[in-house]
């Protein structure tokens, strides 16, 4: 999971053959902008894409691994150093963005040591001094208390929609994170170490998460999704997509349904690491007896595959076998379909409601009369070994071929994508109607599998699609869902993203400003 991030020469070596127009026009348009703003050019330019989950959704926090992808839309920086602080003991910034409207631009001294960031301001400065903060700290371990960091000249341009589940978030401070290394002389820069650069910077601006969307920026591949697994430590390797017949596209569509996560997070979000956690702790006691749930890095400190660890710890089942036998053992140990009061929880568990409201109650607002034991862990078990499918289907060589029709094979993984969205629904209830109608519009138009993903209760869906049937699949969405809806010019042009599995984090060097 190392190795350095790439430092290229060309457009396409970042990206695929069919966006290389529109994304030229647009750096072209950066580095002029560069030029026009600052007066000289730039020296370089750090990227770092979205990333959209194709499957594993609300099983990261139980520790299991997932499958994300690098997307198209993504964050680029333009950087130069040729510029001194105005004030001893300081550094400068000076900050642009290319949509100057919405983001003014800024001009910082910031004193040698300190990157104060205050993330009750909704300001989006807060994004790259997050990875500044995270960058010179790595930098300063590395050089020690004595290093200066340089003053630098910026500007930005992204494409990933802001709270649209994409990640934008985590593909800014990505690549502000590795704009300050490269200007700071680092000449290779290490994809591990920017990844925890990321998800540490990520906290200041009060985004707490496992690794998952800063492991896929940063490391994806063109044509491959990223294997990312959580236990026992953070690890992600490639996987590539097959040559098919039809070939394989994705088309991300939002919803513009909105679920504020400090409003709803009590009977939503939060109440499922909540139930997730609580089941383990029950399922443990039940088959688990006279030991204790193993401690780790689980939101809550426990999670539903230390319950898997320990219970089957010396299993010679494959892990396939182990999940479908822990799927039919969550249903027989954990009956209450109607769920578990605090009181039935306790009694699951084994100890008593003050412990339960102690150990799972007192991290975050929660709120709960009925808690969906069984339902949740049900999900999580099934999700998980629905991306181990995926995952045998994806290295399958002998169901890939570019000339003979995979339209079976591609079928078969569009099915996994169903019973996602058929779990999330039923099991975890995290869609919504407006979701599972997008889902349906695109199936109906040719989509082989369709999908909520990201945090759920509405923001985006995913959809694997075959590459002619797009333009299909987007005129239905638009016809029989965003035209019911009064949208303004800015959000149905990033309503729907069409993107091929694309590369993580790079670095493109320039000359005087320009395309070597």
């Amino acid at each position: 999971m190392s190795g350095p991030v790439p430092q290229v020469t060309a457009l396409g070596d970042i990206y695929t053959e069919h966006s290389l127009l529109e994304q030229g026009a647009r750096w072209n348009k950066l580095l002029e902008k560069f030029q026009s703003i600052y007066g000289g050019p730039a020296q370089f330019v750090s990227r770092s894409p979205g990333r959209v989950n194709i499957i594993g959704e609300h099983i990261d926090y139980s520790l299991y691994s997932v499958l994300p992808m690098g997307i198209t839309p993504d964050v680029i920086i333009a950087v130069s150093t040729n510029l001194e602080s105005s004030k001893e003991g300081t550094y400068k910034l000076k900050l642009a963005n290319v949509d100057e409207e919405r983001f003014p631009t800024r001009e910082l001294d910031i004193a040698y040591g300190e990157v104060n960031i205050d993330a009750t301001q909704h300001e989006w400065t807060n994004y790259f001094k997050a990875g500044l903060r995270g960058a010179l700290q790595l930098l300063e371990r590395k050089y020690g208390a004595g290093f200066k960091p340089k003053s630098m000249q910026v500007l930005l341009d992204g494409t990933v929609p802001a709270g649209g589940g994409l990640s934008s978030s985590a593909a800014f401070v990505s690549a502000g994170a590795l704009s300050v290394m490269i200007a700071n002389g680092e000449k290779d820069v290490d994809k591990k170490d920017l990844t925890e650069v990321a998800i540490v910077s990520e906290r200041a601006v009060g985004v707490n998460s496992g690794g998952m969307d800063q492991s896929a920026s940063v490391f994806s591949e063109r044509g491959s999704a990223l294997f990312v697994s959580f236990a026992p430590t953070l690890s992600a390797r490639p996987v590539f997509f097959p040559k098919t017949n039809p070939e394989l596209i994705f088309v991300v569509a939002q919803s513009f349904v909105t679920s504020n996560k400090q409003v709803t997070g009590p009977i939503h979000y939060n109440l499922r690491v909540v139930e997730c956690s609580m089941a383990a702790a029950a399922l443990n006691a039940k088959l688990c007896q006279g030991t204790e749930l193993p401690k780790d890095s689980g939101p809550l400190g426990v999670s539903l595959h230390g319950f898997h660890t320990n219970y089957l710890k010396d299993s010679k089942k494959s892990m396939p076998e182990q999940l479908t036998e822990l799927i039919v053992l969550t249903k027989s140990t954990l009956a209450q379909e109607e769920g578990y009061t605090l009181e039935e929880v306790a009694s699951a568990a084994g100890t008593s409601v003050d412990d339960i409201k102690a150990r799972f109650m007192s991290s975050f607002p929660v709120r709960g009369e009925r808690f969906m034991l069984q339902q949740r862990a049900l999900h999580v078990f099934t999700e998980a070994l629905r991306v181990l499918d995926f995952l045998t289907l994806l290295e399958d060589k002998s169901r890939h071929s570019a000339s003979e029709d995979t339209t079976d094979y591609n079928k078969k993984l569009g099915d996994l994508m169903n019973a996602t969205q058929d779990s999330c629904r039923d099991l975890y209830e995290c869609s919504c109607p407006e979701i599972d109608e997008i889902c349906t519009i695109a199936r109906e138009a040719g989509a082989y599998g369709s999908r909520l993903t990201g945090a759920g209760w509405g923001g985006c869906s995913v959809h694997l699609v075959p590459a002619d049937k797009a333009d299909a699949v987007k005129k239905a969405l638009v016809e029989k869902y965003y035209s019911k809806r009064k949208l303004s010019e800015a959000d149905m042009e990033a309503a729907i993203v069409v993107s091929r599995p694309m590369n993580g984090s790079a670095v493109l060097k320039l000359e005087e400003g320009k395309f070597p």
